[in-house]
């Protein structure tokens, strides 16, 4: 118990604080391949491009411990990229949608007809087109567009950045928030628990208290002597939190697992699924509308190729194979201490395209969730800490089963002699 909590004096604080597990960040595009026929209303064609990997290295900063068992910190992610794991290169050009273009079409589709015919103008002056041929690099961290300032002049505030758009810009070198988590000095079974995140115990993004809820833990370890049930952990990416339900036992290298897979339901619409009600407007189910917490832009989140989702979200474009091995995401616990072992967490990105009237560069374009990309970021222990936390969490244990009934054993024949020579001695 002492060798979990979050204290600088127990084996596993080193382990929270500079995570020693490597961690990759694995990003695979869609290619659309046929952009002209897509403005002229039919179906998009897409090709998966990549992986392009990252080495991701996590750390901790600015860890405060408060009086009433809590700590909290901020923690900081730099991506590195891998030529050598990834099957291409930042500099490799992809044609995938305007995304800002695109976007700003579909936020813009209520407002005034002399708004939207200001975008229309400026989107000819500028010479911008639907779809775009980028590098890799461009679209992950950011390339200068001066369309990014004609929106803002048109529709002031309906952009919340300036000067670079890029899908990962706040991804790399940046935190996920001001977590506050509860240290498990006084209660260990509320160890990692989330106490707020940026100073608040629940969001304002979805439209239930249920679904504004902050619960569990932040995603990196859990409290120990888990039971086979469910897991819940708030992810800053999603804006939301997720539980994951328990689906087997098994072994990492020797090391017991619990593996925890993602629900049917984790995107559902509130038709299928009530509860996720206050996520929604919704679509079909398997994906979730996270314009509120995206500044209103036309996103929604899935697993990748749509696994688990509604099959005319699939057959509404063609070129994805969703299956469970390689779009499911799973965490493999060490149920003991609550510590991931080996780990996979995929998300897919889409944007949600159609005809806006007053938009002329939209004029055909039919009503579709296209996906732009998905990304898995996944560890597993390995080397020296994996060695060590074999040695003391499964081989000791072993070690002292065995000895107490070998001492158990040995005391059986002793107490019989015992009884022998007390009766012989009466």
């Amino acid at each position: 118990l002492q060798n979990v909590r979050i204290d600088p004096s127990s084996m596993s604080f080193q382990m929270w604080k500079d995570i020693p597990v490597p961690f990759y960040l694995s990003v695979h595009f869609f290619e659309v391949l046929n952009p002209k026929q897509i403005l002229q209303g039919e179906k998009p064609v897409l090709r998966q491009r990549g992986p392009y990997v990252y080495r991701e290295y996590r750390y901790k900063t600015n860890i405060t411990f408060h009086d009433n068992d809590t700590v909290s910190y901020l923690e900081y992610r730099h991506l590195f990229f891998q030529p050598d794991l990834s099957n291409g290169t930042e500099d490799e050009y992809i044609v995938v949608p305007n995304i800002l273009m695109m976007g700003a079409a579909v936020m813009v589709e209520k407002l005034p007809n002399f708004v939207k015919l200001l975008l229309s103008g400026a989107l000819a002056s500028l010479k911008q087109e639907a779809f775009m041929n980028r590098t890799v690099g461009e679209i992950m961290w950011g390339y200068n567009d001066p369309l990014i300032d004609a929106i803002n002049l048109i529709v002031p505030g309906l952009l919340p950045f300036k000067g670079k758009f890029g899908l990962f810009m706040d991804f790399n070198n940046s935190n996920s928030g001001l977590f506050t988590v509860n240290s498990g000095m006084t209660d260990i079974s509320q160890v990692h628990m989330v106490e707020s995140w940026n100073g608040l115990k629940n969001v304002s993004y979805w439209r239930s208290s249920q679904c504004n809820m902050i619960n569990g833990t932040a995603g990196e370890m859990w409290p120990p002597f888990m039971s086979p049930t469910s897991l819940e952990f708030y992810s800053p990416d999603a804006c939301r939190s997720m539980t994951l339900v328990y689906e087997q036992s098994g072994q990492f290298k020797g090391v017991p697992t619990y593996r925890f897979v993602a629900p049917k339901t984790l995107f559902a619409n509130g038709t299928d699924y009530p509860p996720n009600e206050g996520f929604c407007p919704c679509m079909q189910s398997g994906i979730q509308n996270v314009s509120t917490c995206r500044h209103n832009a036309p996103m929604f989140i899935s697993h990748p190729h749509f696994y688990n989702a509604d099959p005319s979200l699939v057959n509404a474009v063609e070129g994805l194979h969703p299956n469970e091995e390689q779009h499911g995401l799973f965490l493999d616990v060490h149920p003991m201490t609550g510590i991931p072992m080996n780990c996979s967490i995929k998300l897919q990105l889409n944007l949600y395209i159609k005809h806006v009237s007053g938009i002329i560069q939209t004029e055909r374009i039919k009503p579709v969730v296209l996906p732009l990309l998905w990304f898995a970021e996944s560890g597993s222990m390995e080397g020296s800490v994996l060695q060590q936390f074999y040695t003391n969490l499964v081989v000791l244990p072993s070690v002292l089963d065995y000895v107490q009934y070998i001492l158990l054993g040995l005391s059986v024949p002793l107490i019989i002699s015992a009884a022998v020579l007390m009766a012989m001695s009466k």
